[in-house]
């Protein structure tokens, strides 16, 4: 992941929990139908955030599951500053500094989720991750990703900068914040909704949808099929 993300979430880090329903107007459905669609076998899953950031998913996932353990693994150690702050000293969390794409993992998981990170990635670093993550998955285990989509068209994408703009002008927020936000979004390369589907087919996933779609707003579940069924 590049340098200019990493730089774009270190200064972001202080104020981002702050501004996420200003800029995100779809957060209640958004981060709701995520969490919902964590659907673990076990009350005391293992779960790997990836591009973990302050860990506003992982929080809402913990709510669900309070004996699960968490694993936030972010590239920016100023966004990870801000989940340990979160968090405490709960020893259910644990965190790593890396580029997730790259980092060697060890053991399986229940669950993966990430929220608003990997549409950062070129698209064949999506393919190749989703694959990663199919390994790293546990039997029956979900991969859960609330992210950006692009539309099927340029016409679409247009029209759903242009509302997310309307949006948070009406927000509430500094100029500051949202020059600040569009400049993020300047590194995102987004992918539509049917070549998503079709990398986590590839990656080996059998039962995977988009569950909820709001303009470029986009949350995918991906199951790993038991080996006995």
């Amino acid at each position: 992941m590049s340098d200019i993300v990493k730089k774009h979430f270190d200064a972001a880090a202080p104020h981002y929990d702050r501004q996420r329903r200003q800029l995100i107007p779809c957060f209640d459905d958004f981060y709701g139908l995520a969490t919902l669609a964590v659907a673990c076998a076990n009350e005391n899953p293992r779960i790997l955030d990836l591009g973990a950031g302050t860990g506003l998913f992982s929080s809402f996932v913990r709510s669900k599951y309070p004996s699960a353990s968490i694993t936030l693994i972010d590239l920016s150690e100023e966004m990870l500053k801000e989940a340990h702050a979160r968090f405490g000293n709960d020893p259910a969390f644990s965190y790593i500094a890396a580029d997730y794409t790259s980092y060697s993992y060890s053991g399986q998981y229940d669950a993966v989720i990430s929220s608003l990170s990997i549409h950062h990635l070129t698209h064949p670093a999506k393919r190749a991750l989703f694959a990663t993550i199919h390994a790293l998955l546990a039997d029956g285990g979900v991969f859960v990703n609330a992210d950006q989509a692009a539309g099927a068209t340029p016409y679409w994408d247009d029209y759903y900068m242009s509302e997310w703009l309307k949006a948070i002008r009406k927000s509430g927020l500094s100029d500051d914040a949202v020059n600040a936000s569009i400049e993020r979004r300047k590194v995102d390369i987004n992918a539509g909704v049917k070549d998503q589907l079709s990398w986590l087919s590839e990656a080996g996933f059998a039962d995977s949808d988009c569950i909820y779609k709001h303009h470029g707003f986009a949350v995918f579940t991906a199951i790993k099929s038991s080996t006995n069924t």
